[in-house]
């Protein structure tokens, strides 16, 4: 069922990114803003440890088309849950306002924003608790028939039993989230990570964890680049995706 879904979410996001590519060629500046929260679209049935809200971030709220419809579907396929986006400068505020001064300088010694986002997740589900869940990324059905109400968290598993952190669901004071932080932490502080991958992403993830042992979340479940693409997405950053600024930028900056 899951796999009909998402073939079906699939096929919707491709005929959309034409249409969009229509859309922009007549509206070049055209740009939606996604708000900083949204209320849930309805009341849960039943409660679980897990928080119902999705944290989204990106480097500017003003946003194509496709992005926008993204983040549309995915209200309407979560809609007992509540949505908050944060800018990159909201980012900042609320690490320097919840945590010590060692992470805060920690965080700002990072230089590209996809490592920052990296971080600033982890860090956001461990003091709110909630999902986190890429810009780009699409939720096939809703989170309430994946989460179970006494999961602690639940991690995004891809084909090869392989831990991806463009989906994240976890309790507040959560003890493999603390693991994950003092790990980036450690990493910031050797600056031995060439990749954003192994500095603050995946990396971190797949070294510290088994994820067969722990609740997941199917790939089936969730898919990226569906409704948009690298060209939407980053169609007003000058410095590109993450993959290509981190071959032009040191990712930690040296003190």
């Amino acid at each position: 069922m899951l796999s009909v879904k998402k073939g079906l979410k699939l096929l919707c996001g491709n005929i959309t990114k034409n249409l969009c590519y229509v859309f922009h060629f007549f509206f070049p500046k055209k740009r939606f803003i996604i708000p900083p929260y949204a209320k849930a679209l309805k009341k849960a049935k039943y409660e679980q440890k897990i928080p119902r809200i999705i944290w989204q971030t990106n480097f500017t709220d003003k946003v194509t088309l496709p992005v926008y419809i993204n983040y549309l579907v995915n209200r309407w396929t979560c809609p007992t849950y509540e949505h908050h986006f944060v800018s990159t400068e909201a980012r900042a505020e609320f690490i320097k306002a919840n945590y010590s001064k060692e992470i805060f300088d920690a965080y700002s010694r990072i230089q590209i924003g996809a490592a920052q986002a990296d971080f600033w997740r982890v860090l956001v589900l461990q003091k709110c608790g909630g999902v986190y869940l890429d810009i780009d990324a699409t939720i096939v059905c809703s989170l309430d028939k994946l989460i179970k109400p006494t999961d602690n968290e639940v991690f995004l598993n891809l084909k090869g039993d392989r831990i991806c952190n463009s989906f994240i669901a976890a309790t507040p004071n959560n003890p493999n989230l603390e693991k994950v932080i003092n790990q980036i932490m450690q990493n910031i502080k050797e600056n031995k990570e060439k990749g954003v991958f192994g500095m603050t992403g995946p990396g971190v993830f797949r070294k510290l964890f088994d994820v067969k042992k722990f609740s997941t979340f199917p790939y089936k479940s969730q898919f990226q680049g569906g409704f948009t693409n690298e060209y939407f997405q980053y169609i007003d950053k000058a410095e590109g995706k993450w993959t290509k600024q981190q071959f032009t930028t040191d990712i930690i900056r040296k003190d």
